[in-house]
């Protein structure tokens, strides 16, 4: 007979008292599922990729900052950097004061690449939000963890200091 914590049926509580351990494991098999659906809908650009010019977009400039706000490894982001410089869609400038250094930056063709993906993204991300009861608040409370995931990442860069 197995024990209870090696039961792959069990599902542990939410820890708030609230009963939702069933509703919470949908929600992450239901953004596994998301994901997946966005990498596919992400054509010439890998999910991993997408993030890097997405944040490089957003102001992440260095690939250390951006190795720390994505939760990626450097050399992860290392590759992906590489691998976009020689695609043209990111190149590297020099950091003035820091001969080591340098910042990232996309090029037209990375800010239209970028743009094309997230009008693709946005398209199948639609189609599927409109399936919900509430697609409007569905919408929010995506946001909202995008802006909970900011949170935890501009933390980690402060424990990191």
């Amino acid at each position: 007979m197995k024990s209870p914590a090696h039961d792959c049926s069990t599902v542990e509580q939410s820890g708030y008292g609230d009963g939702m351990g069933d509703e919470r494991r949908d929600a992450v098999r239901a953004l596994a599922r998301v994901a997946r659906l966005l990498e596919r809908s992400s054509g010439d650009l890998s999910l991993a990729h997408y993030r890097v010019l997405s944040g490089v977009a957003t102001g992440n400039a260095r690939a250390s900052a951006l190795a720390k706000r994505l939760a990626l490894g450097r050399p992860a982001v290392s590759a992906a950097v590489e691998s976009l410089c020689a695609r043209g869609l990111l190149e590297r400038t020099a950091v003035a004061g820091d001969l080591r250094a340098s910042a990232l930056r996309l090029t037209d063709d990375g800010r239209r690449v970028l743009a094309r993906v997230e009008t693709d993204l946005l398209t199948r991300l639609d189609a599927v939000i409109a399936r919900t009861t509430d697609p409007r608040r569905t919408t929010t409370v995506l946001a909202e963890l995008g802006t909970a995931l900011d949170e935890i990442a501009t933390e980690r860069l402060e424990d990191a200091r």
